[in-house]
């Protein structure tokens, strides 16, 4: 038997911005606090679900570098050009970490500066 992965932790400074933001971005729902930590997941389905869950944890430590690890994002309903008009209208920011003018994605941040990638093709969505 394998092992799956159920929930990302991110050390954050505001959860619950990072929390409604990526409720924005995924469709997620609060799940929950525990202690300083928020969780967030899929409505109707959260932990343990086919789906990841994100929990966002209080952290006082500031960001100091590109993360080692990022998320990426496809979009389920839409082309990529107009998921990118509705992710920075959600609060995400373009960030140029060197990627050519002929990239097939863009890389994006979250409010707190977390790098995401937006991929061009398009994806079904998870039920």
């Amino acid at each position: 038997m394998a092992c799956r992965i159920t929930e990302l932790v991110i050390d954050c400074a505001e959860p619950q911005r990072l929390a409604d933001f990526w409720c924005e971005v995924l469709g997620y729902v609060e799940l929950g606090w525990e202690g300083d930590a928020l969780e967030i997941g899929p409505p109707g389905t959260g932990f343990g679900g086919p789906q990841p869950t994100l929990v966002f944890s209080r952290s006082t430590e500031p960001k100091r570098a590109k993360l080692p690890l990022h998320l990426d994002v496809n979009p389920t309903d839409r082309d990529q050009d107009t998921e990118l008009e509705r992710l920075l209208g959600a609060g995400a920011r373009r960030v140029d970490i060197g990627q050519g003018s002929d990239a097939t994605w863009y890389v994006l941040a979250d409010p707190e500066g977390n790098e995401f990638c937006l991929l061009r093709q398009r994806v079904e969505a998870v039920r």
